[in-house]
C-alpha cells in the first residue's frame, strides 16, 4: 500500500477531525472544498510538514541547525511519503536586487554568455576594443610629458581575502623589493600581516621611472615582467598630478569613485583597451556583469538601478492649492511654522513677477521650476522682516528641493530623515540609466546587444532573441554558446509555459503577485527535472486568465509525468476536472469542516451526495446571472491618457453606482490602470494620501465620490497578537463591555485589564502569548502551552470576570458565528461580528492569529471592517481579485455583499478573472489583447453581453457560453 499510495491516518491538525485518506502516488491530486474546510491543514500542515520534517531529520545534526524544521503534525501516522517541496503563494523576495532573471538563474547563464563570447566596444569610437601589445603600452607611456615620474605596478591581488605570506616571500625571492598593499607602499620585508577575513588589493612595484631619454627598452622589459606577474594586467601610476584628459575626474568626486580607477592611474591590459580614449576593461569575467558585486555594480546606485530623489509631485501634491494655502507641503508643514520660508517665497514672487495666491497649476512652468529648483546660481534679492526691521540679502536661491536635499545631508536626526523621506520617490539612476551596471559591463555586447538591454525584454521576446542567436555565431563562439543557450532556452520555455510570457526579465521580485511568484518557482522546479518528489501547491491558478490556465495545467501534468506526486489545493473548475484524483473537504468551514466529503476520480465526485463542490460542477447550484444590469447614477469616473507601465494612452470610463469588473489576460495592464493609476490618483485627491500615481493626464468625476478604499490581500497584521477582533475594532468594544460588568467595576478593572498586550490583566509567565517558545537548536523550536494560564493568555483574576459564564479568553476562542449569537444584546460588538459572518468568515475564531489567515481571508476581514462603517453611498471601493482562495459557494456569498454595497449607491471596482464574478457585473472593462508590450489597450467595454460579442476579447470568448445559458433582460 505504501508504495502506491500516501496513507494518512488520524490527521487532527487545526480543524481536521481524525482524517484518514489514501492518496495515489505519481498522480495529479486536487484538494478542494469550502474556504476554511481544512484543505491547507491536510495538504500543507500535515502531509507537506511531515514529508519535509522526515527529510530534514535524515540530515546530520550540524546541517539541521541551519534549516528551518517544521513542527511534527498532529497525526497518528503517514506512510508512502517522498521528500516534499512546497510551492506557496508567498512573494519570492522583497529584495530590490532580486529579479525574474536572477530568481530563475537565467541571469547567471547570461553573465557567463556575455563573459565568454561578448565583444567589448569602445564608448568613444563605437568600435570593437582590441588587445594591447607591449609596444603599444610603451608608446602610450612615452607620450606622457617629459619628466613625468611614474611607478609601474603589477596588480597581483584584486579584492580577494587571504594572508598572502607565501606569495610575498616568492615575490621577494624573484627580486622585487616593494609592494603596495591596500594603497600603502611597503618594503616587502616590512609588509604588515594581513587579516585573512578581509579583502585586499596588492600590487608589486615592478619599476620606478621618469619619462624621457632612452627608457623604451627598460620599459618594455618591465611591462613584460608586470604582465607575466599579474596575468596580463599592468598599472602605471603617475607620482605627481593626474593622467592628461582625466582632470574632470578630480573635480567630480562621484566620477572618481564611479570609475573605480584613480585619476593618476593608466590601466594596461594584454586583453582589451581602446587606443583612442584609453577606455580599458581589465578582465571580462561573469562577475563584471553582476549588479550584486562591486566589480560590476553601477557605483552611483550600487546596482539598484534607481535612486531615491525628492519628487515634485510629492512636494506639491495638490496642484489646485496656492502657495499661500500650503501647496508646497514640506515648507507649509514645518514645525513650528516658519515665517522665513514665506518671506523667501514672497521675495521670489516680487523678483520674478508671480503671485502667491494663485493655484499652483496656474503658475508658469518657469516659475514652478524656480520655486522647486532655485535660480541655478543666479543671485536674487531676498527681503526678510525681523521684528520692525527689514533687510535685504542678495544670494542665489537653492530651491525647495535643493533645501530638502541640504537638510537631509546635514541632519543627524532619525526623525527628520524619516519625515523628509516622505517626499522622496525612486527614480532611474542617471549614471547607468537604470541598467544597474558599470560602463565597462555595458561596453560588452553579444550580437550588438548589451546584457542590460536583453534583460529588459519580456520572456516571449527574449525567447525569440535567443532562438535567432546561433545563426550569428561561427566556429569557436558557436561551440562555447551551445551549452549556455540550451540552459537559457529551457528556463525561458518553462516561464512561457506557466503563463508568464509577459514578464520582463528585469522585473523586481517584490512587484510580483503571489500567483506570479508561485508560478516562477514552479517553472524552476520543472527545470530541476527531479522525480519521486511530492510537490504541494497552493492555488497556482491565482491571477491567471482562463486562456492561460490550460498552459498551467499542462505544466502540472508534466511535473506528474516526470514521476512526481503533485498535490494541489485549488478551487478552479478546470483544475478539478483535469485532476486524476479529487478530495473534497467539508461539509462546512472551520468547526463545521475538517472531514472528507468525497474522494476519488472526477466521475465518482460528481455522484457524491452532500458535496457542495459536486453541486456546482453538476450545475444543480450556480452563481445566478442578474436579471437586469444597473445603469448607474448617470455620473462616471474617466481616466484620461493613462500610460503607466504597459498602458498605451488608455482613456476609459467607469459608471458610478455600478459593479464594474476590470478584466484581461495576465499582464494586460489591469493593475496598472486600476491600482497604480485610478486608486493612487483618487487616494491623493480624496484621502490626501502621499502616493505617486501612474502617468496620466487627469481623472474627471472624482468630485462625485467622497472617499476611496482599496481592499487588498496584504496581511491584517504581521504578529500573532493581531487578530480579526483587534483589526475590526471589535476587541475594543469587547474589552469595554467586560470592564463595564459589575464584577469588573467592583474590582476597579479598566478596559486595559482585558488586553493581552499590556501588563495588568495578561499572564506574565508567557506575556500574553499563551505559548512559550523553547529553542531546540538542531531540532525544530518547540512551542509549549503556558503552564500558568494553560493557553488562556490572561491571569486568574482577569478570567474570574465572566459574562454569561464566559471569560474574555472564552470569547476570543469562539467562532465568529457563535460570537454573533453570544453578543446579540450588544449592538456595537454584534454588528462587527455579523459583518465578518456575512463575508463568509463565520468559521474563523474571534481571536485567531492574523499570521494563520490566508490572503483571501485577510481581504475579507478588511472588507468586513469597511462594511461595518456607516456607508455614505458615495464611496469608491477597489478590490484586487477578491475571489482568491474562495470556493464557488463562498464566491456567491461574497457577491451578495459586494452587490449590497452597490445597492447603497457606492461604486465597486474589482480586478477579476473569475467568470462567475464577471457575468454578474454591470460594466466590464476588458484590457489586452495580450500581456506585456502586446497589451495595455482597451479591447472592449460595456455590459458583459457586449464584451462577449467582441471578437478580439479573450474574456468575451469564455464569457459567451455562460451568458447563452440564460436569457437576460439587458439594460436599455
Amino acid at each position: 500500500m505504501s508504495l502506491t499510495h500516501i496513507s494518512v491516518r488520524g490527521a487532527r491538525e487545526h480543524n481536521l477531525k481524525g482524517v484518514d485518506i489514501d492518496i495515489p502516488r505519481d498522480t495529479l491530486t486536487v484538494i478542494t472544498g469550502l474556504s476554511g474546510s481544512g484543505k491547507s491543514s491536510l495538504a500543507f500542515d500535515t502531509i507537506y510538514a511531515e514529508g519535509q520534517r522526515r527529510y530534514v531529520e535524515s540530515l546530520s545534526a550540524y546541517a539541521r541547525q541551519f534549516l528551518e524544521m517544521m513542527q511534527k503534525p498532529d497525526v497518528d501516522h503517514i506512510e508512502g511519503l517522498s521528500p516534499a517541496i512546497s510551492i506557496e503563494q508567498k512573494t519570492t523576495s522583497r529584495n530590490p536586487r532580486s529579479t525574474v532573471a536572477t530568481v530563475t538563474e537565467i541571469y547567471d547563464y547570461m553573465r557567463l554568455l556575455w563573459a565568454r563570447i561578448g565583444i567589448p566596444y569602445s564608448p568613444a569610437t563605437g568600435l570593437p576594443i582590441s588587445a594591447q601589445t607591449v609596444s603599444q603600452m610603451v608608446d602610450r607611456v612615452l607620450a606622457l610629458p617629459e619628466g613625468t615620474r611614474l611607478m609601474l605596478l603589477a596588480p597581483v591581488v584584486r579584492g580577494r581575502k587571504g594572508e598572502y605570506r607565501k606569495e610575498l616571500a616568492e615575490w621577494q625571492k624573484a627580486g622585487f623589493q616593494r609592494v603596495r598593499i591596500d594603497g600603502e607602499t611597503h618594503l616587502i620585508e616590512e609588509a604588515p600581516a594581513l587579516d585573512k577575513k578581509y579583502k585586499h588589493d596588492i600590487e608589486v612595484v615592478v619599476d620606478r621611472l621618469v619619462v624621457g631619454g632612452e627608457i623604451a627598452t627598460r620599459l618594455a622589459e618591465s611591462f613584460e615582467a608586470a604582465l607575466k606577474l599579474a596575468d596580463g594586467l599592468a598599472y602605471v601610476d603617475l607620482v605627481d598630478g593626474v593622467v592628461p584628459g582625466r582632470e574632470q575626474d578630480v573635480a567630480d568626486a562621484g566620477a572618481m569613485k564611479g570609475a573605480g580607477i584613480p585619476p593618476n592611474r593608466i590601466v594596461f591590459s594584454e586583453k582589451f583597451a581602446c587606443p583612442v580614449s584609453g577606455f580599458t576593461i581589465a578582465e571580462i569575467e561573469p562577475r563584471l556583469f553582476s549588479f550584486n558585486a562591486p566589480q560590476g555594480a553601477c557605483p552611483a546606485c550600487d546596482g539598484l538601478g534607481e535612486r531615491l530623489e525628492f519628487d515634485r509631485d510629492l512636494v506639491v501634491p495638490n496642484h489646485d492649492l496656492s502657495i499661500k494655502k500650503g501647496a508646497v507641503v514640506p515648507w507649509a508643514k514645518s514645525n513650528p511654522p516658519s515665517p522665513y520660508y514665506m518671506q523667501v517665497l514672497g521675495s521670489l514672487a516680487r523678483a520674478f513677477d508671480f503671485k502667491l495666491d494663485v493655484p499652483w497649476k496656474d503658475l508658469t512652468p518657469e516659475h514652478q521650476d524656480i520655486i522647486l529648483h532655485g535660480t541655478k546660481g543666479k543671485p536674487v534679492t531676498l527681503t526678510f522682516v525681523d521684528g520692525r526691521k527689514s533687510y535685504d540679502v542678495k544670494k542665489p536661491f537653492e530651491g525647495v528641493i535643493g533645501n530638502l536635499n541640504r537638510r537631509l545631508l546635514q541632519t543627524e536626526s532619525a526623525w527628520m530623515r524619516e519625515e523628509l523621506s516622505k517626499y522622496q520617490a525612486a527614480h532611474a539612476c542617471e549614471t547607468c540609466g537604470g541598467a544597474r551596471l558599470k560602463p565597462e559591463a555595458l561596453a560588452v555586447k553579444v550580437a550588438g546587444a548589451t546584457i542590460s538591454s536583453v534583460t529588459r525584454l519580456s520572456v516571449v521576446d527574449a525567447l525569440a532573441w535567443y532562438k535567432a542567436l546561433p545563426e550569428q555565431f561561427t566556429g569557436q563562439q558557436a561551440e562555447i554558446a551551445r551549452a549556455i543557450l540550451k540552459e537559457i532556452d529551457e528556463r525561458l520555455g518553462f516561464l512561457n509555459n506557466v503563463g508568464l510570457d509577459y514578464l520582463n526579465l528585469d522585473r523586481t521580485s517584490g512587484t510580483l503577485s503571489g500567483g506570479e511568484s508561485q508560478r516562477i518557482r514552479l517553472a524552476s522546479q520543472i527545470g530541476s527535472g527531479l522525480s519521486g518528489v511530492l510537490y504541494v501547491l497552493d492555488e497556482p491558478s491565482i491571477g491567471l486568465h482562463q486562456r492561460d490556465n490550460d498552459m498551467l495545467l499542462a505544466t502540472l501534468r508534466r511535473l506528474r509525468d516526470l514521476g512526481n506526486t503533485v498535490l494541489v489545493v485549488e478551487h478552479d473548475e478546470d483544475a478539478i476536472r483535469t485532476a486524476d484524483y479529487v478530495i473534497d473537504m467539508g461539509p462546512g468551514a472551520g468547526v463545521h469542516g475538517g472531514e472528507i466529503v468525497a474522494h476519488g476520480p472526477l466521475k465518482k465526485l460528481l455522484k457524491a451526495k452532500g458535496s457542495v463542490t459536486a453541486d456546482y460542477l453538476n450545475g444543480t447550484r450556480e452563481v445566478p446571472v442578474p436579471a437586469k444590469r444597473r445603469k448607474g447614477n448617470g455620473k462616471k469616473l474617466t481616466v484620461h491618457n493613462a500610460t503607466a507601465n504597459n498602458l498605451t494612452g488608455v482613456t476609459a470610463s467607469i459608471p458610478l453606482g455600478t459593479f464594474t469588473c476590470v478584466t484581461g489576460v495576465s499582464g494586460s495592464g489591469k493593475s496598472s490602470f486600476t491600482i497604480d493609476t485610478l486608486y493612487a490618483a483618487a487616494a491623493r485627491a480624496l484621502n490626501g494620501a502621499r502616493v505617486l500615481a501612474g502617468k496620466h493626464d487627469r481623472i474627471t468625476g472624482l468630485e462625485h465620490c467622497d472617499k476611496v478604499i482599496d481592499i487588498d490581500q496584504s496581511p491584517i497584521g504581521r504578529t500573532p497578537r493581531s487578530n480579526p477582533a483587534t483589526y475590526t475594532g471589535a476587541f475594543t468594544n469587547i474589552r469595554d463591555w467586560f470592564a463595564g460588568l459589575p464584577e469588573a467595576q467592583a474590582r476597579g478593572y479598566k478596559p486595559g485589564r482585558f488586553s493581552f498586550n499590556v501588563k495588568g490583566g495578561r499572564c506574565e509567565a508567557c506575556q500574553g502569548d499563551g505559548l512559550l517558545k523553547i529553542e531546540m537548536h538542531f531540532l525544530p523550536d518547540v512551542y509549549v502551552t503556558c503552564d500558568v494560564c494553560h493557553g488562556a493568555r490572561y491571569n486568574r483574576e482577569t478570567l474570574e470576570v465572566k459574562f454569561k459564564g464566559k471569560s474574555i479568553a472564552d470569547v476570543l476562542d469562539m467562532t465568529v458565528e457563535d460570537a454573533v449569537e453570544f453578543f446579540k444584546a450588544v449592538p456595537s460588538i454584534r454588528e462587527k461580528m455579523a459583518m465578518l459572518a456575512e463575508v463568509g468568515l463565520g468559521y474563523v475564531k474571534v481571536g485567531q492569529q492574523a499570521t494563520t489567515l490566508s490572503g483571501g481571508e485577510a481581504q475579507r476581514v478588511k472588507l468586513a471592517k469597511e462594511l461595518a462603517r456607516r456607508s455614505t453611498g458615495q464611496t469608491l471601493y477597489i478590490l484586487d481579485e477578491p475571489t482568491t482562495g474562495l470556493h464557488f459557494e463562498d464566491v456567491r456569498k461574497l457577491l451578495e455583499v459586494l452587490h449590497a454595497l452597490v445597492e447603497q449607491g457606492n461604486t465597486v471596482v474589482v480586478i477579476e478573472h473569475n467568470l462567475d464574478v464577471i457575468k454578474t457585473a454591470d460594466w466590464v472593462l476588458d484590457l489586452g489583447p495580450e500581456g506585456g508590450v502586446k497589451g495595455g489597450e482597451v479591447v472592449a467595454e460595456g455590459t458583459p453581453e457586449k464584451v462577449a460579442k467582441e471578437p478580439r476579447s479573450f474574456t468575451g470568448r469564455y464569457l459567451a457560453p455562460l451568458l447563452e445559458k440564460r436569457t437576460l433582460v439587458a439594460a436599455e
